[in-house]
C-alpha cells in the first residue's frame, strides 16, 4: 500500500520507523517546520524529519495544508492511505477524503477519553490506572473519529508521563502497523465513540504546574507525576522557588496545616489537604541544580513545620 506519514515528535518518528519495516510503500513524511530553539535560537529539525532522513524517505514541511496545498501535494505522491501521529494541525475536509483509504490517527488515549492534546499527561494526572492506544479513522472533529483498533496498558502509582510515554511510542506503532495491516485485508470493522463518555484535554502550561498543597496527597502526587518532566511541577519554600520533579505517597500522617513539613532528616516529608503526606524524591531550588531531596537538605535546611507554598 502506498501511504503518507504524518507527525512531527518522537512519539511519531518511532511510528515511521516501524511503519517502514512493514515493507509498505512510504510516498513521504510530513512534519512542521524547522523551529529555533535554545538562547541562539538555531534551528532544530523535528524527529520525524530526522527519521525520514534516516530512512531514505522524502520530507515535506508545508506552512499550511489549507486552500486545497494539501490536496495538491496529495496528488503529486498518490498516497491510498495517509497514516497521522502527533502531526500537531487539523486536517482540512478536502485533505481527509482525498485518500483512498482515508486518513488514520494514532492517538495516545483510549478514545472517547482524553481528546485532545496531551493525553498522556492528563490520564498521569487525573490518577487513571489505565491507558492505551486508539488508531482512528479521522473526521473533521478533534479526535472525534471511528475507531478501528485499542490496545490497552496499566499506569502503575509511581510511573511518571516519561515512563508511559515510553510504553506507549512501540505500542502505537505496532497498532498502526497492525491497522494498516487490517485494513489493507479488508478485515476491519469501525467502531463509532460513544460522544457522551467523551472528554477533552488542552495544552499544559508552566502554571499547570503550580502545586496546590490543601489537595489530598494522591493528587498532589499524581500531579508531580503527571509533569514529569516538563513542565514540571513547582512550589515554594523558605521565601524561595522549587521545582519538584519526583515524589511518592507516605505512610505518615501530616501536621496542622496543608503544606507543612512534618520530616527533614534527609527524608522530606510534606502535608497535604487530607492529612496524608507525599515524600518529594527529587527537587530543585532556584539558583541550583536538580537534586535528591537527601542532598539538598545536607546544604539548605528546612525545619519541620516549615510550610510549602509560602
Amino acid at each position: 500500500m502506498k501511504i503518507l506519514f504524518m507527525g512531527t515528535p518522537d512519539f511519531a518518528a518511532r511510528c515511521l520507523s516501524e511503519l517502514a519495516k512493514t515493507g509498505n510503500e512510504i510516498v513521504g513524511a510530513v512534519c512542521q517546520p524547522d523551529k529555533p530553539v535554545g538562547r541562539k535560537q538555531e534551528l532544530k529539525m523535528p524527529p520525524v524529519k530526522c527519521a525520514a532522513i534516516e530512512l531514505g524517505i522524502p520530507v515535506f514541511q508545508p506552512e499550511t495544508l489549507k486552500n486545497g496545498e494539501g490536496v495538491k501535494l496529495l496528488e503529486s505522491l498518490e498516497p491510498e492511505l495517509v497514516a497521522v501521529v502527533a502531526y500537531g494541525k487539523l486536517l482540512p475536509k478536502d485533505f481527509l477524503s482525498y485518500p483512498r483509504f482515508g486518513c488514520i490517527n494514532v492517538h495516545a488515549s483510549l478514545l472517547p477519553k482524553y481528546r485532545g492534546a496531551s493525553p498522556i499527561h492528563w490520564a498521569v494526572i487525573n490518577g487513571e490506572t489505565e491507558t492505551g492506544i486508539t488508531v482512528m479513522q479521522m473526521d473533521e472533529g478533534l479526535d472525534t473519529g471511528d475507531i478501528l483498533l485499542v490496545r490497552k496498558l496499566p499506569i502503575g502509582i509511581d510511573e511518571t508521563t516519561e515512563d508511559m510515554y515510553d510504553k506507549l511510542a512501540p505500542l502505537g506503532a505496532s497498532a498502526l502497523c497492525e491497522a494498516i495491516g487490517l485494513i489493507a485485508g479488508g478485515g476491519i470493522s469501525p467502531v463509532a465513540q460513544d460522544d457522551s463518555a467523551a472528554t477533552k484535554v488542552g495544552l499544559l502550561s508552566k502554571e499547570t504546574g503550580r502545586i496546590d498543597w490543601t489537595k489530598p496527597a494522591l493528587s498532589v502526587h499524581n500531579l508531580i507525576r503527571g509533569l514529569y518532566s516538563w513542565p514540571c511541577t513547582f512550589s515554594s519554600v523558605c521565601g524561595k522557588k522549587v521545582k519538584i520533579y519526583l515524589s511518592r505517597l507516605s505512610d505518615m500522617k501530616g501536621g496542622a496545616e496543608p503544606g507543612e513539613v512534618v520530616r527533614s532528616d534527609r527524608r522530606l516529608v510534606v502535608t497535604c489537604g487530607d492529612g496524608n503526606c507525599v515524600e518529594l524524591l527529587e527537587l530543585q531550588l532556584e539558583g541550583k541544580k536538580r537534586m535528591k531531596a537527601s542532598d539538598l537538605l545536607n546544604g539548605f535546611r528546612i525545619p519541620a513545620g516549615t510550610k510549602f507554598g509560602e
